[in-house]
């Protein structure tokens, strides 16, 4: 398996295909988290963005390996291991975006809440926006692995469907990432800082369903 992740991991830097998803979600910090703004609001913002930014990973990982390299390595570790591989780098990713964007959120922010009176420790609150950060990086996976190949193989219909479930995952009341996010927000205004870790992991075990269904897939339409 080892040699499948680091296989998948230097596929995903070589094609660059990264850099678009990773330069939005930058523009997107630098316009919507300004040095000086509430810790706990800031952390909900590049939580919520993580989300969509992990769904693109999963895709460009699931899809962008060509396909008579994707039918050797198939054939060599198995259709289900490969494919669980692709969706591990994508999610090491964006985990590995959300840990930096958490640090530098924390550091530039203010530690206070919403109305600036109450203080808010930097540590606890970096800790909630890290844990948030990571249920919004396993559900935007789960999306991924549902909206690209083999569970939707027509791009057509793909995209959309991913760009619809991103954004429901975030609206919905009940999703793992609105809980976190929600939480984040709350806590800003009465200065109290939540951690989301039951959101955290109902979002794992919704990634973990989700890639077991890719999976599942990827050797039944292999065989």
């Amino acid at each position: 398996m080892t040699a499948l992740l680091r296989y998948q991991a230097a596929l995903l830097l070589r094609s660059q295909r990264w850099l678009p998803p990773f330069i939005l979600y930058a523009v997107f910090l630098a316009v919507s988290v300004q040095g000086g703004q509430p810790v706990l609001d800031s952390l909900g913002y590049a939580a919520a963005a993580l989300l969509p930014v992990a769904a693109w990973l999963a895709r460009i990982c699931a899809e962008g390996e060509p396909a008579a390299a994707r039918a050797c390595v198939a054939a060599a570790a198995g259709p289900a291991r490969a494919h669980l591989a692709c969706l591990l780098v994508a999610f090491a990713a964006a985990a590995a975006l959300g840990v930096l964007a958490t640090l530098v959120v924390t550091l530039i922010s203010d530690p206070a809440g919403a109305g600036g009176q109450i203080r808010v420790d930097r540590l606890p609150a970096g800790t909630a926006g890290l844990l948030a950060a990571l249920a919004c990086a396993s559900l935007g996976t789960a999306v991924g692995a549902l909206t690209s190949s083999p569970v939707l193989r027509s791009t057509g219909r793909a995209v959309p469907a991913l760009l619809l479930a991103a954004l429901l995952a975030l609206v919905l009341t009940g999703s793992p990432a609105n809980a976190a996010v929600t939480g984040l927000v709350t806590g800003s205004r009465s200065g109290t800082v939540p951690f989301p870790l039951l959101p955290l992991g109902g979002a794992a075990l919704l990634a973990a369903a989700a890639t077991a269904v890719a999976c599942a897939l990827g050797s039944r339409r292999s065989a």
